[in-house]
């Protein structure tokens, strides 16, 4: 049974720093590529943060510089560190594994991240 749990969301105000987590369970990390995502209301899902196949992290340029991503192995864990939050980070934010044998995708439930004074 492959489970993805986001946790870490919450209300921050401008400026401020937030870290999300993601558990995994049902599978390693050394078979999957993580991502993570965001999408406000009436918009569409977008792409925040990513490794890559080549061992790097690769960000939105509207996130670059701001958020982190990071992965423990031991735990089956994927993180982001997000720092300088503005309010249009505001959104729910998923937590993506994609099998590197067979291209099979699996989604969180997604954590809601609000950034307002």
């Amino acid at each position: 049974q492959v489970q993805l749990v986001e946790s870490g969301g919450g209300l921050v105000q401008p400026g401020g720093s937030l870290r999300l987590s993601c558990a995994a369970s049902g599978f390693s990390f050394s078979s999957y590529y993580m991502s993570w995502h965001r999408q406000a209301p009436g918009k569409q899902r977008e792409l925040v943060a990513r490794f890559t196949r080549g061992g790097y992290t690769a960000y939105a340029d509207s996130v670059k510089g701001r958020f982190t991503m990071s992965r423990d192995i031991g735990l089956n864990t994927a993180y982001l560190q997000m720092n300088s939050l503005k309010p249009e980070d505001t959104g729910v934010y998923y937590c993506n594994a994609v099998s590197l044998r067979n291209d099979s995708a699996y989604w969180g439930k997604g954590t809601l991240v609000t950034v307002s004074s």
